[in-house]
């Protein structure tokens, strides 16, 4: 079924924006894929908040026309799935991810503003830590000072109170 001229408006103006306030497109290529399959890629790209659209390349180049990701027209050929994200690492991660359980899916490349990633690329962006797990990583990073010297101001009363401890052994001994 073939979009009428505006219908395809639509979905230029539906994909450009997504376009705008994305950090990474990655483009994979879906030949042989079945429906069950691709429910499942889109399932896992939605929780990961991965815009995930099967387009007309065509589409795509108008979509991207004009953006920091224009450089990635060159490689819009044969049916492609495109993975548009705010995140730079989630589309790599989903596809990548996708790709080693599932032999018909085969990463072609993406972008990042304004540069190009071959597929290779694309996969060591995919190894990349997640923004969370970055987050996560920072965070733990931060509160390290600050657990060593609430441990250390709470070994002060601790060695204290062993000392009373072996104080009052060392009289009940003496006693004894």
């Amino acid at each position: 079924m073939s979009l009428n001229r505006q219908e395809k408006a639509v979905v230029i103006e539906e994909v450009s924006a997504q376009v705008a306030k994305a950090q990474s497109i990655v483009i994979a290529e879906y030949r042989g894929l079945d429906v069950a399959s691709v429910t499942v890629l889109r399932k896992t790209a939605r929780e990961s908040g991965v815009y995930l659209r099967v387009l007309k390349n065509s589409l795509a180049r108008r979509a991207v026309a004009g953006t920091a990701f224009e450089p990635i027209a060159e490689q819009l050929t044969g049916p492609l799935i495109y993975g548009i994200s705010v995140d730079p690492v989630a589309p790599a991660k989903v596809l990548a991810t996708f790709a080693k359980t599932n032999d018909k899916l085969v990463i072609k490349g993406g972008s990042l503003p304004g540069s190009l990633l071959s597929k290779n690329g694309v996969e060591a962006l995919a190894s990349l830590p997640s923004r969370e797990e970055l987050l996560a990583k920072l965070l733990g990073t931060m509160q390290a000072p600050i657990a060593q010297f609430a441990r250390t101001l709470n070994e002060v009363p601790t060695k204290f109170a062993r000392g009373l401890a072996a104080v009052r052994d060392q009289k009940e001994k003496a006693a004894a």
